[in-house]
């Protein structure tokens, strides 16, 4: 038996700006490898400026200005 293990998990969320110019964040958190998935879809979409950050439990993102 192990006692006294913590897991420790990184949270990321990102930001990036449409096609249109408007700029978006996200409501959900991902691990680093969805996250980056992520980046790589809404890059594929046409959006720029996509940024993957970390998160704390319980924040939410806001749009970039």
């Amino acid at each position: 038996m192990i006692v006294g293990m913590a897991i420790t998990m990184d949270d990321y969320g990102l930001t990036w700006t449409d096609a249109e110019g408007r700029n978006h964040a996200s409501v959900c958190h991902y691990d680093k490898k969805s996250a980056d998935d992520r980046k790589a879809e809404l890059e594929a979409d046409g959006c720029t400026n996509v940024e993957v950050v970390p998160v704390k439990v319980g924040q939410v993102l806001e749009p970039k200005d």
